[in-house]
């Protein structure tokens, strides 16, 4: 009888910070892996980034040591991806391009295989439009780094399955994943609450009344933040906030949610934090 782990094999489209943050999850936990990007000079790096990503999570113990290292298939096409048993896709936070991967991807598919986006901010049902049936779809939105952090926000959409919802949880489990299931809105929970904050806290450097280690600092030792909110915006990436915080504010019309200028300079000027080096803190070095 095969274990838990031994009935998945997923599919991840997107090899960027979270793609190589779910594949190093996945594989540690036995699970093979086919990933998907562009072309294959970034699936080149992002083997090179997992294979980083195994060691850190290695030597921190957060990978069950009783499993075989599941295996890593790279491809540039989505064709690849027929017959595994999930997909997750992990693109950049901009609607236009999530539609055109996951309408792709829900053809090439077997009906009845869940189809995962690990959108931060995109309402699941708004998505659930673009695909062939919206009934697959779900979202599930894992933290950074996601080899170290157990709670993931599992979306459920007006038009999910139940039986798509009980296979992801599953397939969770196998991920050694506590997930907490929210109804669908834009931003869910974590971000709703999370990206205005960074944005305030932003606000509060750019009008000069802190600076950025005085508000982190605040909020790390009065309200017990293990990482105040611009080393988070940091470690998130400036740009995927801007992004983030634009699908908030498009779709919301809540001004909090409005990029402000500090964080939009950081982003044209190239300052995107830790993968660049430099964000609202100098890191010394990019970032690996």
């Amino acid at each position: 009888m095969s274990t838990a782990y031994e009935q998945h094999r997923l599919a991840i489209i997107g090899a960027g910070v979270m793609g190589t943050n779910i594949s190093t999850l996945a594989m540690g936990h036995g699970i093979p892996v086919v990933l998907v990007d562009v072309d294959d000079t970034v699936l080149d790096r992002a083997r090179q980034t997992i294979g980083q990503k195994t060691r850190h999570a290695q030597l921190m113990g957060v990978l069950p040591a009783d499993r075989p290292q599941g295996t890593l298939t790279t491809s540039v096409s989505l064709d690849d991806v027929a017959g595994v048993t999930t997909v997750i896709e992990a693109v950049t936070e901009v609607a236009e391009v999530k539609e055109k991967v996951l309408t792709a991807v829900s053809r090439v598919v077997a009906p009845g295989t869940p189809l995962i986006s690990n959108t931060s901010c995109i309402p699941i049902d708004e998505m659930a439009s673009w695909v062939v049936r919206p009934e697959d779809l779900v979202g599930v939105h894992f933290m950074n780094p996601s080899y170290m952090i157990k709670m993931v926000e599992v979306i459920r959409g007006p038009r999910t399955d139940p039986a798509i919802l009980d296979d992801v949880t599953g397939l969770l489990a196998a991920l050694g994943r506590e997930c907490l299931v929210i109804e669908d809105s834009a931003g869910f929970v974590i971000n709703r609450l999370l990206h205005p904050l960074i944005n305030t806290a932003a606000m509060l450097v750019q009008e000069g009344v802190a600076s950025a280690e005085v508000v982190d600092g605040l909020l790390e030792g009065c309200l017990g933040h293990s990482t105040g909110p611009l080393r988070t915006g940091d470690l998130i990436g400036l740009e995927n906030l801007v992004d983030s915080l634009n699908v908030l504010y498009e779709r919301r019309g809540d001004e909090s949610c409005r990029p402000c200028d500090l964080l939009l300079a950081k982003v044209r000027d190239g300052h995107l934090g830790r993968k660049t080096g430099r964000g609202f803190y100098d890191y010394g070095k990019v970032a690996s």
